[in-house]
């Protein structure tokens, strides 16, 4: 079992996040995002650890979410608030050139950020993430055809239960009887190692309601914002995501004038855990690229 991280906590804006770094000092720092809502960086594991040898990583866990201050203003947990915290991130860390890897719903909060703040960040990566909600309309429609059968009703369920989760080890328990369905293969004996590797996560069910909340900021709507971005960003995903479709991540290379387009072909949602090597291998050579 995978220790407990160790960080710090980091002023921003309202509150202070909490973040866990790994790579050279002086090495390109690259903000790492996690997904949820109601997730932290844990979720990572040890899957993108070698991007450390020529970048620094550095894990965040947003707002209200993860070790960071639960103390902040529920009302603050919006989109557009996260992605600000990405820059009073880079601030707080003390550097003006930095990139941004944000998945699932990491790359929302990464894409919102290219948008609101165009080259802030000097390239980002948006891995299996959509540009607008309009590419997440087809999920009910999946889960209702989902196979294997006996597994539809425990993903559903799970599904099901997002809005009245009250306590970590029910949140836990949701997103175990969810991995299903973010993987290629329902049944890949990978999730249940993924789960091990995550066993330090701190849930936030708060956050994690909240985007059950109609006006409750935690929706993506970038397309019409897309074509104004400045650095080049990547949009990857898996072709068996579930989630977030190879069409969403297309429209996003489509919009950006330095757009790129990776579909990890063997993978669902869970990119970096299902096709490691070859994950952080695109990763690392679009980072590589983008900031020489």
């Amino acid at each position: 079992m995978p220790a407990e991280p160790n960080g710090r906590l980091l002023p921003v804006h309202d509150t202070h996040l909490y973040v866990v770094e790994r790579g050279p000092a002086d090495a390109l720092p690259v903000l790492v995002l996690h997904g949820g809502p109601g997730l932290d960086a844990t979720m990572f594991g040890d899957y993108l650890d070698p991007l450390a040898e020529h970048y620094r990583l550095v894990f965040v866990d947003g707002r209200g979410q993860g070790r960071s201050d639960r103390g902040s203003d529920p009302h603050s947990w919006t989109l557009s608030q996260h992605a600000s915290d990405v820059s009073a991130v880079a601030a707080a860390i003390g550097v003006e050139r930095y990139a941004v890897l944000g998945h699932s719903y990491g790359a929302f909060v990464a894409l919102q950020h290219a948008a609101d703040a165009p080259g802030a960040a000097v390239a980002t990566v948006v891995s299996s993430g959509a540009p607008s909600m309009r590419f997440l309309e087809g999920v009910e429609q999946g889960l209702a055809t989902f196979e294997p059968e006996d597994l539809r009703e425990q993903v559903r369920s799970s599904w099901e239960r997002e809005p009245s989760v009250e306590t970590e080890q029910e949140f836990a328990q949701l997103l175990a009887d969810q991995m299903p369905w973010h993987f290629a293969d329902p049944r890949d004996p990978r999730i249940a190692s993924y789960l091990a590797q995550t066993a330090h996560m701190r849930y936030a069910p708060a956050v994690l309601r909240a985007t059950s909340l109609e006006g409750g900021g935690l929706t993506i709507e970038v397309e019409a914002e897309l074509p104004h971005v400045t650095q080049p960003v990547l949009a990857c995903t898996g072709r068996h995501d579930r989630t977030c479709s190879p069409e969403a991540a297309a429209r996003i290379a489509e919009l950006v004038p330095r757009g790129e387009l990776y579909v990890f072909e063997s993978a669902g949602h869970m990119t970096f855990v299902e096709a490691t090597e070859e994950y952080v291998g695109v990763v690392s050579d679009f980072l590589d690229r983008a900031t020489a």
